[in-house]
């Protein structure tokens, strides 16, 4: 096992730019997920951790030493892919052992590592298969075994769930955690779907456009979100953003509102434009009168254990995650409140997030400025 920096690794394709010195520091044993959009740059990243893409500069160093100059194949890393590619002619057993016999490994260690691996995956019945005979999961375990095989320093995961259906993706997430809990190596796992992102990482990276917009655990990064984009890319459904202006006396005022709602926000001028979120599952619904800041219901979606409302509120769409129920909502008038300790503040111009205060976690409704300030 080993622990892995990446030191200012920035990466250019005839001359542009798709990495903009990235800095990670990876922890012995620790899970790491990568996140992002389709071309921020994550799985250029992790081809070049595991020497398949050169680096344009910086370093990447695996238990203290360097690799930049390192093969690929002394590296110490197994990667583990989104297509199998597994070899169709060869037995289960044969895919696993194969990088073994290109090491030149004894037979009888191979097939003691083979055993190993397969107990390991519960594959132990299906080792005298060929991949044309196993499950979608089943030939996914298949390519993680030969990655097991080789006793890596660092596992390497390239969107490996991708081509899974939806209860296979849920299944496979479990036993990639449970790998890991019991095989503690590192590991690194990149994905597009930030709910693998959130039920596997210890600890997770978010990306955008080659540069890390965040790091920290799924929860830190879920409920302090750094940046708009990374409140906006992290939750499903995702966070509402607001626009919004800095008011007198460090208050904020929504855009649209006409009787105003206040939040408390630190040391922010005047007339500064800023952009409001807060999680739909945060917003607190009511169909009493009065009760909250009106919003018409333009759609309900049903999810089973729950249900999501998408409303206009003072000509933006806002989401809210309510309880499942047979009522039907839709095209009626709804109040919403927002409890101030769940609402983020974010700079309009930089995307960045603002301190704020939180006056004891007060509730704000629809009232007046004058009767919401501290």
């Amino acid at each position: 096992m080993a622990d892995l920096a990446i030191t200012d690794v920035k990466k250019s394709y005839d001359g542009k730019p798709v990495l903009h010195g990235v800095d990670i520091a990876i922890p012995d044993g620790h899970f790491v997920v990568i996140v992002g959009p389709s071309g921020c740059g994550k799985s250029t990243l992790l081809r070049m951790i595991a020497g398949l893409e050169d680096i344009t500069s910086g370093t990447i160093s695996i238990g203290g030493i360097e690799m930049n100059d390192i093969e690929p194949s002394d590296r110490g890393c197994a990667m583990v892919f989104q297509n199998y590619a597994l070899y169709p002619h060869m037995t289960v057993r044969q895919n696993i052992a194969y990088p073994l016999r290109i090491a030149k490994l004894p037979q009888s260690e191979r097939d003691s590592r083979v055993e190993q691996a397969a107990k390991i995956l519960n594959l132990t019945d299906y080792l005298d298969r060929r991949p044309a005979q196993l499950s979608g999961g089943q030939r996914q375990r298949v390519a993680m075994g030969r990655a097991i095989v080789r006793e890596p320093d660092v596992f390497l995961f390239d969107e490996p769930l991708s081509n899974l259906d939806a209860l296979l993706r849920v299944q496979m997430r479990i036993e990639i955690k449970k790998l890991h809990k019991r095989l503690k190596a590192t590991s690194i796992f990149v994905t597009h779907d930030q709910v693998e992102a959130m039920t596997l990482a210890d600890t997770l990276i978010v990306m955008n456009a080659g540069r890390v917009e965040q790091i920290g655990s799924p929860s830190e990064i879920y409920r302090r979100p750094a940046s708009v984009f990374v409140a906006g890319f992290m939750g499903a459904p995702a966070m509402n953003l607001l626009p919004a202006k800095a008011d007198a006396d460090g208050l904020v005022r929504l855009d649209g509102v006409a009787d105003g709602i206040a939040i408390a926000q630190a040391d922010v001028a005047k007339g500064r434009l800023l952009t409001v979120g807060i999680r739909p599952e945060s917003i607190v619904l009511s169909t009493e009168v009065g009760s909250g800041l009106p919003a018409t219901v333009d759609l309900v979606e049903e999810l089973g254990g729950s249900r999501v409302a998408y409303c206009n509120f003072a000509g933006h769409e806002v989401a809210v995650v309510l309880p499942a129920g047979d009522e039907n909502i839709e095209g009626s008038t709804i109040w919403l409140t927002l409890p101030q300790n769940a609402i983020h503040c974010f700079d309009r111009e930089t995307g960045l997030r603002l301190a704020r205060s939180t006056p004891n976690g007060r509730v704000l409704r629809a009232k007046n400025l004058s009767e919401a300030a501290p």
